[in-house]
């Protein structure tokens, strides 16, 4: 599976929140988001324009992990 090239860390965000995921603080560059179900589930996005694609597969792997969807169901959300 390819990841989106240039996509911000707003894009990012939103579609987190479509799965739950509610933004708690940002401190200076990064923004905390929380998934309050089971299991809880805190993740940091850095608001960067764009996300290098590192950053953005790890995002996307590790709510993948915990939310048990497919990183392809998220990139939909993009």
């Amino acid at each position: 599976m390819k990841l989106p090239r240039g996509v911000s860390a707003d894009r990012v965000i939103r579609a987190l929140e479509r799965l739950g995921y509610g933004v708690i603080r940002q401190k200076g560059s990064h923004v905390r988001l929380r998934h309050e179900g089971d299991p809880v589930h805190t993740i940091t996005v850095p608001m960067h324009n764009p996300l290098k694609s590192g950053t953005l597969h790890g995002i996307l792997s590790e709510v993948a992990q915990m939310r048990s969807v497919s990183i392809e169901s998220i990139t939909d959300l993009l």
